[in-house]
């Protein structure tokens, strides 16, 4: 298992470097406005991170998954905020196309994502419908030359500025009547309409919404996978999104600690600076070993993805059925899909945690200075809080977790 990198990749990283750096101000402007952070498409685009895991043959950058990964954790030190506009665009957006879309769908829309004209959002969740998405009431309609959506979804990342999305629906009669399917949606069809979610505890600058779909027209060409796959595809989706949430992770804990480090040296109470009190090393001592755990189980997890993602492509080119074949009565897939997700869901649960308790430590190193937004690890506080919530709930992750232990027959949900 091996984690070395070329000489190629660490200067690209250093370009995502470079602009996390010079765009950290504004990120912390619009955090405090509330407000998207504009410079994040022109200047990311700069460099290709808008399609960084994405084939050239679509216009991307053509990585794997592993220099993705640590282009995210690197965001990730910018704030879960930032990180979440490309876990949406990228990890559950670009990447299920690339994954599941045919070559027509793929050449439509992923050049225009990776150049930014694009942005992508997922939109899976519903009110009733969270960490239980069979439990959606979304509806499509097949009415021959086109298909019907109508349902509401909620908290959709990139939900109000999204061009294209990913959604998913239960028939409504037809040969696969309750069962889900997969579809890509313009953002500027017919009958989608879009709110913006505000007064929200965190994650200011990313902008979720809530999309309406009123006797949405989607086309024939844009359905996704194969009818009634669409809860697979997005089950898959998220093996990529809790990758890229722990991630960000990491990079979040690294700015807890540098930020912790640097204050406690500089804070003098009681005749000697923060940093030799013991009750303060204890709190560093703890980030420190909170970010070595989450980070290779992070970097393990994006090994088995790559996995997955090279035995799928190699299918593809084998088999003009491969849809078909992505299911666990392939068993070659499955050991390797069930590996990958295994092991994003186990990262994803200890980096989220981890990244919560480091910045909640960080809050209390620096005391009321660390009371207002306008501090990082203030805010690093604020969005930790979210990822143990979404891309599946930690409580959930603990049962999936467990049934991956003891077996099938013993899931509790």
């Amino acid at each position: 298992m091996s984690f070395v990198i070329s000489d190629k990749q660490k200067t690209f990283l250093k370009e995502v470097d470079d602009i996390c750096r010079s765009i950290r101000q504004y990120e912390e402007k619009c955090y405090l406005e509330e407000k998207l952070n504009d410079k994040i498409i022109p200047e990311f685009g700069k460099i290709g991170m808008l399609g960084c895991p994405i084939s050239r043959r679509y216009g991307g950058l053509g990585y794997d998954i592993l220099t993705y990964i640590l282009a995210i954790e690197r965001i990730g030190e910018e704030g879960n905020s930032l990180r979440t506009f490309f876990s949406a665009h990228t990890s559950i957006g670009q990447m299920v196309l690339q994954g599941w879309a045919d070559e027509v769908q793929k050449g439509e829309y992923l050049p225009k994502t990776c150049d930014g004209r694009s942005i992508m959002a997922f939109a899976l969740t519903e009110p009733m419908a969270g960490s239980d998405p069979s439990s959606m009431v979304m509806k499509f309609e097949d009415r021959g030359d086109h298909f019907l959506l109508n349902g509401k979804k909620h908290w959709i990342g990139n939900g109000s500025c999204a061009k294209v999305m990913t959604t998913y629906a239960k028939e409504a009669g037809g040969s696969h009547h309750g069962k889900i399917s997969a579809f890509i949606v313009d953002g500027d069809s017919d009958g989608i309409s879009t709110e913006e979610m505000r007064n929200k505890l965190g994650l200011l600058t990313i902008k979720n919404a809530e999309i309406y779909f009123d006797n949405c027209v989607v086309p024939k060409k844009n359905l996704l996978g194969l009818k009634g796959q669409g809860l697979n595809i997005a089950y898959s989706a998220l093996i990529d999104g809790r990758l890229s949430v722990a991630a960000g992770a990491v990079g979040v804990m690294t700015d807890c600690l540098e930020e912790s480090v640097s204050y406690s040296k500089a804070r003098e109470q009681h005749g000697s600076p923060l940093a030799k009190k013991q009750l303060i090393q204890e709190h560093l001592a703890r980030i420190a070993v909170n970010i070595e755990s989450s980070r290779w189980l992070v970097y393990r997890a994006a090994l088995a993805r790559q996995n997955l993602h090279d035995y799928v492509e190699q299918l593809k080119t084998e088999d003009h059925q491969w849809q078909s074949k992505l299911n666990r009565n392939n068993k070659d897939y499955y050991l390797l899909r069930s590996d990958a997700d295994n092991l994003s869901t186990i990262a994803k649960f200890h980096a989220s945690n981890s990244a919560f308790d480091s910045a909640n430590r960080s809050v209390q190193i620096f005391g009321s200075y660390a009371y207002r937004k306008s501090n990082r690890v203030a805010r690093h506080f604020l969005d930790s809080r979210a990822i143990t919530i979404y891309e599946g709930t930690n409580e959930v992750l603990q049962l999936k977790m467990a049934s991956k232990i003891l077996g099938d027959n013993y899931k509790a949900y």
